[in-house]
């Protein structure tokens, strides 16, 4: 009884020195009045009576704070009787906070500085326990636009469409209709000052507006579609609570599949010819879209479903401007609402220069350095692209895209992002950023943990510290480094319950992994792209000959600091000629150190954790995963060097002691494979044949460490096989086997009615003595080629329309070489659907030699029986003849080169 008496009375003590607080905030304004009650939540968490208000009473000697917009009619009159200088106060979303006596002024540029002004107060009051009794503070973001991105999308097809083909439903998206997550994304966005969420999608406005003159249109259920409209408004009412701008994105040109059923179109098609049909669909869906959305944003992407700079900015200026005018005529409305233009797959200065004296509200987009994060020293041509839209005037987003190298493991360096995002202002001249999730986008709201009791972590909450710290940084760049670290060190120790020191060493192993990744993929790689995933590894053919893997134009000189690659590395060494700037041993040995020192960093903090131990645990094994990888890679990078050196040497004791390497690559690699067995369900969210490197996705396979592994225990196994077979043979050479031709399948040609040629050594394939046939792999020697005028090729592009009654692989041969007269490859990286007939694949390198015209790579696209048609683009493609699919056929690199250059030594791991 006497414990319950003393009890009463502390009790009664403490709410008797309660303290009162007035909230004075404008209750029409819906910005203000969500800061207002995040600061009354935070206050009466912390012990305080809270009162709101609309106007400051007159004489209290309770706190007063008061929350509201410079120059409206609520702060003049709630703010006449003080003496506030607010003439510094100008930049977007801005405040500043200041006191008399016993009021708070919270006072913002705009409606969403008054939001983070009252923010700013709520986290001082949380982390002091009291209500400052003096506080001026003023503030303002550096960069316009910090957003983020959720992707409506999924690791796998839909059933009969094509990629970026996902209609707005609950069965492909739950989520979608949980109001409380997207409450607790909403929270997580607003609480690191994040302004902009954009919604990707193919074509979303089939599952969003109805069309009177296309009523078929639509892809959802009347039911689906009264939920989605009920979603989409509710997520942009509670976006603007939180001064978020909601942003829909789209591609050009895909249509809605009950549309192109219905006009027996096909739904996306990269050589589409745009037609009036289309363009008024298109342009209707936008107008009905700004007719029922005026506040959303739009985010347009011209490439990949078109094809030639030509037709985006015709589409653009004729299709998608003239739509969004025609909806805010419909509205009565003359105010712009921002449309952006994604630089990906076209000219976007070239599109902005005949866009912009037709609508100036827009903005430009570019990627960061690709689909993943490299360096803070970006450069090369992607530079270049940056630094001219971002002297157009309009603002310039830089998108942090994909990730591809950074999928599944953790990441969260500061330090290398803080360095990123000053490198976007300062080379790049860009001032907004767009955040991608760091992994799992296309299966978000999930991770790719494997947890014990099979729940999916929620991406949001694991990779908390890396929305944090771009927003951190987008809001402010120029933050002193030392007390970042401090900074960091306590919020890791908060989160883990830890001692400052164990933070520290948390942000230790952060940082130190945090450089492995980006390091790896900069100097080896072969693509910054969703078409490699990185810390699955790679094969010793794709480091010794990247070429036949087509590596991406610009990539090496844009992602990372000067240096040297891999071959040009071992070309010098065997010459003895001075290196320059960065080189493969000197990342080999970086990464292996960081490795190194992250591991022995959370070994450190270990005993020190007394929450979130599960969590801590993952971030633990993360860890222990990037050293490992990193070993890995550092030993059969070793491997490559020695084998690059016999290229030179003919000495077959390179190959010997290159042996060892791969051994301890496959003993770390083995180590990979524990590490992951039971904690991750996947390396890559992306389970498409869009994944060609390591290996190829195809159907959802090869995204784990455990499938990867008998592949890298064959690579070993054929290295030494063939080590032995050049020991056994007495010219040092192995005789190669027989290769036999390919069998060829009939097929009904419709169009064009062209002659064919024999695909053999004399052949002139258009006639002209440059276009001889001088060398031909026997793979093709029982072809049959289609004739075509190369002028017109170059002018009308390419079409083939065919019958056939077996399936066929049609043999496409393309001229390795950049310039605009020869058809470029399917490209994986700026066509997502470039490989819906198995084409993006290089299927025999180097195969052909033409007398003066460039060596020829062969692709092969497969048809079902049926009545087909093939559209390339324009530009000389060499059409070489049908074979029949389903006969096995073996890629290798043929090794048809010109004078002067090496002979690849792939071979030795086949």
């Amino acid at each position: 009884m006497k414990y319950l008496s003393l009890l009463f009375l502390a009790l009664c003590v403490t709410f008797a020195s309660a303290q009162n607080v007035t909230i004075v905030r404008d209750a029409h304004a819906p910005r203000a009045q969500f800061g207002a009650e995040k600061l009354s939540e935070i206050a009466k968490a912390k012990g305080f009576k809270v009162v709101f208000a609309d106007k400051a009473p007159k004489k209290s000697k309770d706190k007063v704070i008061i929350i509201g917009e410079k120059g409206t009619d609520f702060w003049k009159q709630n703010s006449k009787n003080a003496k506030i200088d607010d003439s510094q106060l100008t930049k977007k979303e801005g405040f500043q906070i200041s006191t008399q006596k016993n009021i708070i002024y919270i006072e913002g540029t705009d409606a969403s500085g008054a939001l983070y002004g009252a923010l700013e107060l709520a986290n001082r009051i949380k982390e002091e326990g009291k209500i400052p009794s003096e506080v001026a503070i003023q503030d303002s973001p550096e960069m316009v636009l910090r957003g983020t991105c959720i992707g409506m999308q999924k690791t796998t097809y839909l059933g009969g469409r094509g990629v970026y083909e996902y209609p707005y439903t609950p069965e492909s998206f739950p989520w979608f209709y949980d109001k409380d997550l997207w409450i607790k994304y909403l929270d997580m966005m607003v609480e690191n000052r994040m302004n902009s969420l954009y919604l990707w999608n193919g074509h979303p406005f089939a599952s969003l507006v109805k069309l009177k003159e296309y009523p078929f249109a639509v892809e959802v259920s009347d039911e689906t579609f009264k939920k989605n409209e009920e979603v989409f408004k509710f997520l942009t009412v509670e976006a603007n609570k939180r001064g978020i701008w909601v942003i829909q994105m789209f591609y050009n040109i895909i249509l809605s599949k009950p549309f192109a059923d219905h006009y027996n179109l096909k739904t996306q098609e990269r050589e589409r010819v745009i037609t009036p049909l289309i363009a008024d669909y298109t342009k209707k869906s936008i107008t009905a879209f700004i007719e029922k959305y005026p506040n959303v944003g739009l985010l347009v992407c011209l490439g990949e479903a078109m094809n030639t700079v030509e037709d985006d900015v015709n589409w653009f200026t004729n299709t998608i401007l003239p739509g969004v005018q025609d909806g805010l005529k419909a509205l009565g409305k003359t105010e712009e609402p921002p449309i952006i233009l994604r630089s990906h797959d076209t000219d976007a200065p070239a599109v902005m220069a005949k866009a912009l004296p037709l609508y100036k509200n827009l903005y430009t987009m570019s990627k960061y350095t690709g689909e993943s994060l490299t360096t803070y020293t970006p450069g090369g041509p992607w530079g270049e692209t940056h630094k001219q839209l971002s002297s157009l005037g309009s603002i310039h987003i830089e998108n942090v895209h994909i990730l591809a190298n950074l999928e599944p493991f953790r990441y969260g360096s500061p330090d290398f992002i803080q360095k990123t995002v000053k490198a976007m202002h300062n080379i790049h001249g860009a001032n907004a950023l767009h955040l991608y999730p760091q992994a799992s986008y296309w299966d978000w709201p999930y991770t790719a943990d494997k947890t014990k009791t099979g729940e999916r972590l929620m991406e949001m909450d694991r990779d908390w510290i890396w929305y944090k710290a771009w927003a951190r940084y987008a809001w402010d760049s120029k933050r002193d480094r030392t007390q970042e670290i401090g900074y960091w060190d306590n919020q890791f120790a908060k989160k883990y319950g830890t001692d400052s020191e164990a933070g520290k060493n948390i942000l230790e192993a952060y940082e130190q992994i945090g450089e492995i990744a980006p390091k790896t993929l900069r100097r080896f790689g072969i693509t910054e792209g969703n078409r490699q995933t990185l810390l699955l590894g790679m094969f010793e053919s794709q480091l010794v000959n990247p070429a036949k893997w087509r590596v991406y134009p610009g990539f090496h000189e844009s992602c990372g600091p000067v240096g040297e690659l891999l071959l040009e590395y071992a070309k010098k060494e065997w010459n003895h000629e001075a290196h320059i700037g960065e080189t493969p041993t000197q990342i080999i040995k970086e990464i292996v150190q960081h490795g190194k020192i992250a591991v022995e960093a959370i070994d450190k903090a270990t005993p020190a954790v007394a929450k979130e131990k599960d969590e801590f645990n993952r971030l633990k094994n993360d860890v222990y995963c990037y050293n490992a990888f990193a070993n890995c890679f550092s030993e059969k990078v070793e491997a490559a060097l020695l084998v690059l050196r016999y290229s030179y040497s003919n000495d077959i004791t390179d190959l010997d002691k290159a042996v060892p390497h791969l051994e301890k690559a496959l003993e770390y690699y083995e180590e990979l494979v524990k590490l992951t067995k039971d904690t991750y369900l996947y390396a890559n969210s992306m389970q498409t044949a869009q994944r060609r490197i390591p290996i190829g996705g195809d159907d959802g396979f090869n995204k784990t460490w455990t499938e990867l592994l008998p592949h890298y225990e064959r690579e070993l196994a054929n290295f030494k096989r063939n080590i032995s077979l050049l020991k056994e043979a007495k010219n040092g050479k192995i005789k190669q086997k027989v290769v036999a031709p390919w069998k060829t399948a009939n097929v009904t040609m419709l169009s064009p009615k062209s002659n064919s040629y024999a695909v053999k050594e004399g052949t002139k394939v258009y006639g002209t003595p440059i276009s001889e046939l001088i060398k031909v792999a026997p793979e093709l020697k029982n072809l049959k080629g289609i004739s075509f005028v190369e002028d017109q090729q170059n002018t009308e592009g390419t079409t083939l329309k065919f019958k056939n009654n077996t399936p066929v692989k049609l043999v496409v041969g393309y001229f390795n070489s950049d310039q605009k007269r020869f058809l470029l490859p399917p490209s994986l990286e700026t066509n997502a659907a470039g490989n819906e007939m198995g084409e993006a694949e290089v299927i025999l390198a180097n195969a052909m030699n033409l007398k003066e015209l460039p060596r020829v790579n062969i692709h092969t696209y497969t048809f079902k029986a049926g009545e087909n048609q093939l559209n390339l683009g324009k530009g000389r493609v060499l059409i070489l003849g049908f074979i029949d699919a389903n006969q096995k056929i073996e890629p290798r690199d043929v090794g048809f080169i010109d004078a002067g250059e090496k002979e690849a030594v792939d071979w030795l791991f086949y």
